[in-house]
């Protein structure tokens, strides 16, 4: 999002922060941005700029007032009352509010650190099972056939925030299961004012390892890491971090390719 969309999701986010976590909470935003999705009137009626900040509000009011809880409604208000640079910004930012009140409700359980890892595990498996992931993403299925794949796979082996959000992956507004399975883990890492490093390594770290390396990024990068350590065969010897955009690759694979690209001249 840009300009005044980013400066709107931000308000709208600041409310998002002065509820309480309520388990509904997520759920209920996601299926605005869902009904937006599907009805071009109401996300011009609610984003029209021409149209007065109090007027929209009021429609939201009307439309969601007794349907959906107060927390939500609340949220809701702030964000029509914004201005957006397109329609559909307004669907997005719902959609990652959602995902922020998911989070928001799993950390008010002390439940955070075992939702990030259970993402993350539920991440690698998809990857690893192409079948799986083929069935996940296909969009000749119905949504609901699909998250019922993904709740029978979890069912009684993870948190209900875990499930809930693996079910919004699978319906995913467009966007595909790993993408979505991603951008959640960075919305738990965030929450905790921590950045995600993917450590990809020939074999697995030991804790003391993993504390080490965690440490020595920490200081690096001055805030705290989020290790998701993947075991690699192709990585040869050695580590290769990613943060954001940045690689840290001190692999003996990577090095052999840059001794090959120097010999070629």
């Amino acid at each position: 999002m840009r300009g005044a969309s980013n400066e709107s999701f931000a308000r709208a986010e600041q409310v998002l922060a002065s509820v309480s976590p309520a388990e509904t909470l997520g759920g209920e935003l996601f299926s605005i941005a869902k009904l937006l999705d599907g009805s071009g009137a109401l996300r011009r009626a609610l984003t029209d700029p021409a149209r007065p900040a109090a007027s929209k509000t009021a429609l939201a009011q009307q439309l969601f007032g007794g349907k959906i809880s107060p927390q939500a409604l609340e949220i809701l208000s702030a964000a029509v009352a914004g201005r957006w640079v397109s329609g559909r910004d307004l669907g997005d930012a719902l959609d990652q509010l959602s995902v922020e009140a998911e989070v928001a409700y799993a950390d008010s359980r002390r439940k955070l650190d075992e939702v990030e890892d259970e993402l993350f595990r539920l991440d690698r498996v998809v990857a690893v099972e192409r079948t799986l992931a083929d069935k996940l993403g296909d969009r000749s299925i119905p949504v609901e056939h699909r998250q019922e794949l993904i709740r029978g796979l979890l069912q009684g082996k993870a948190d209900i925030s875990t499930v809930r959000l693996a079910e919004q992956a699978v319906d995913g507004r467009g966007r595909a299961f790993a993408a979505s399975m991603r951008a959640f883990q960075v919305a738990t890492a965030n929450r905790r004012n921590a950045s995600i490093a993917t450590v990809r390594v020939a074999t697995d770290l030991t804790e003391a390892e993993r504390t080490r390396l965690a440490t020595a990024l920490g200081r690096q990068y001055g805030r705290e890491i989020q290790l998701n350590v993947i075991v690699d065969a192709s990585v040869v010897g050695g580590v290769r971090v990613d943060i954001g955009d940045e690689v840290i690759d001190g692999t003996i694979a990577a090095r052999l390719d840059d001794a090959q690209r120097r010999i070629a001249g």
